[in-house]
């Protein structure tokens, strides 16, 4: 890591360690701000669309049907910035299947990956009822994410007793581009992070939380998964402050659209203390997603409605109107797994199935004799939009 990249910051400073490598050591939170024109309008345009996406949520009788699949779509698109090869499709598909399958695949596939990432955002969201946000709940929803995954082996949920680097695969220590700080200057920093994580007055919610994520990642506390954990803590922030009553909103999708400017945006603030670049990028993709996600509820809820009346007047019976309902939190489905989620009998289920196909709901995607897998193709389009 070249030192002289960071002489001039004031977001952290450059050192050189007993070993003989640089690295870079954040400093304490927070960072003095300067809220030019720009960054205020944004603020607000963000402020208000996160209002209209939260009203949206609150009116929502089965909140589920959205939170569901958002938080699937979001450990994708996270999951995809780090490398993961696994889309939404592959996601839903994995959970329909048969658990026997399930066993087999899981030690081979990207998927399980992305499936611990939604377990950890629900772990989160679950313990912010019984806590604030604080270094307990990020080690743990670190633990949920590693676990049975690759990277498993690195400590999960503990922070890191060794140095890490970031750079080019196969760099080292000292051609990395980016070192974080040596383990004891790692939990001064993390003391601090906690701190301001717990700060309610000093700055607006936006801007604290753009600070809290570019924080977290330039102290990179674990050996794996710190960007993914990034991303999380944005959400589970802005669920903690009720800017959001449910989890609707995910930036991923604006990350990795826009992931190389992403990146610079953070390194800029280490090298050169460009804080309010990276604010202005981070209250545009607040903006952006809000909008974005505010839309595609509106579109996903009308063709639930679409469909329900579709099967009122086929006067359908009761299993596949619920039967429609578990489709909107998984648009794969066998028959199998239509019996276990619906509490009834193989035939039933199959009845159920049966008439979402004839409805135009669900088509088959296998040609198999058993085992056959049906999917609703026009919500899985809705949810696969980026």
């Amino acid at each position: 890591m070249d030192i002289n990249r960071f002489r001039d910051s004031t977001a952290g400073k450059a050192i050189r360690t007993e070993r003989g490598y640089n690295a870079f050591v954040p400093s304490s939170l927070p960072p003095s701000i300067d809220y030019d024109k720009e960054i205020v309008g944004l603020l607000s345009e963000a402020d208000i669309a996160l209002g209209n996406l939260s009203g949206i949520g609150a009116l929502l009788p089965n909140p589920d049907l959205l939170i569901t699949p958002y938080v699937k779509r979001e450990a994708v698109l996270s999951s995809s910035i780090e490398g993961t090869q696994a889309s939404l499709s592959d996601l839903f598909y994995f959970e329909a299947a048969n658990k026997d399958e399930r066993k087999k695949e899981a030690k081979e596939t990207d998927v399980v990956e992305v499936l611990n990432y939604a377990k950890a955002m629900n772990y989160g969201l679950k313990k912010l009822k019984e806590l604030p946000l604080c270094l307990m709940i990020i080690r743990e929803i670190h633990k949920e994410l590693m676990r049975g995954v690759r990277g498993e082996h690195l400590t999960p949920g503990e922070f890191r007793r060794s140095q890490n680097w970031i750079g080019p695969a196969g760099c080292t220590l000292n051609n990395a581009s980016f070192v974080p700080p040596p383990v004891h200057e790692m939990h001064q920093a993390l003391d601090n992070f906690e701190k301001f994580l717990h700060d309610k007055e000093s700055f607006p919610g936006l801007v604290q939380c753009a600070v809290i994520h570019y924080q977290f990642e330039a102290i990179h506390p674990f050996l794996d998964g710190n960007g993914r954990v990034g991303r999380l803590l944005v959400t589970l922030f802005l669920c903690e402050r009720e800017y959001l009553v449910y989890p609707l909103l995910y930036l991923s999708a604006f990350f990795e659209k826009y992931r190389n400017e992403y990146y610079e945006r953070l390194l800029a603030v280490s090298e050169k203390g460009e804080w309010q670049a990276w604010i202005k990028f981070f209250l545009r993709a607040v903006a952006h997603q809000a909008k974005d996600a505010i839309d595609n509820s509106k579109i996903i809820l009308s063709l639930l409605d679409r469909y329900r009346k579709t099967l009122r007047d086929k006067k359908s019976s009761m299993y596949a109107v619920s039967l429609l309902e578990e489709i909107f939190l998984n648009p794969f489905v066998t028959i199998p797994y239509a019996a276990r989620k619906l509490k009834t009998s193989y035939p039933t289920a199959k009845a159920a199935v049966d008439k979402l196909m004839a409805c135009g709901i669900l088509s088959e995607v296998s040609d198999r004799r058993w085992g056959k897998v049906y999917r609703a193709q026009e919500l899985l389009s809705l949810l696969e939009r980026r």
